[in-house]
């Protein structure tokens, strides 16, 4: 199985649905970005360690990583290792008196894990290459420049079914010129769905 490193590009809110975050990974060498719907909970826990802010009391990704390290217990990866209709799959690899674990997880709580122990995170190339998106050189600097017509389309109806794969593949490419990540994912799992 061949891994690809990534790292945590970014964190948008959703545009179609307001209450979804979009977790955007990156290609530590390369420009496929892989972006993933996740809650609000995770979306705040891992916002608010990116921007070094911490709470009056431990949310429950720091009482975990306190935890851990009480029991010298060290995360030193996470994997995600499926992608099954859409939903991402994790593994966290732990480590503990020489003997190496490895634990069922969402890919959010992963990702917030992995920044709070500093380890690297993981892809199998196959879901880079099913799910990632290729961002180009023509998307514009200041996404609100953008053709209101484009923007009329994305935010149109979450139903892809009257669409054909060429125009899938229109909005696809409209959704990442807006930053969209959220809408993108939701058109790249529908292109996937029927390929």
């Amino acid at each position: 199985m061949e891994k690809v490193e990534l790292e945590v590009v970014g964190l948008t809110s959703g545009h179609s649905q307001k209450s979804s975050y979009t977790l955007i990974l990156g290609e530590v060498d390369g420009q496929t970005k892989l972006p993933i719907v996740i809650g609000a909970f995770e979306a705040q826990a891992i916002a608010l360690y990116l921007e070094k802010i911490k709470p009056q009391r431990p949310l429950t990704h720091d009482l975990f990583t306190s935890f851990a390290q009480s029991f010298r217990i060290k995360v030193k990866e996470v994997l995600i290792n499926d992608l099954v209709e859409g939903i991402f799959y994790s593994r966290i690899v732990c480590q503990s008196n020489g003997e190496t674990v490895e634990i069922d997880a969402r890919t959010s709580d992963a990702v917030a894990l992995a920044i709070r122990f500093g380890c690297p995170i993981f892809t199998r190339k196959d879901i880079l290459l099913n799910a990632g998106i290729e961002l180009e050189d023509e998307i514009p600097d200041n996404p609100e420049q953008v053709d209101e017509d484009i923007m009329a389309r994305i935010s149109h109806s979450q139903d892809f079914s009257d669409l054909s794969m060429e125009e899938l593949k229109e909005l696809l490419d409209e959704a990442i010129q807006v930053e969209d990540y959220d809408r993108a994912a939701q058109i790249r799992d529908e292109i996937n769905r029927r390929s």
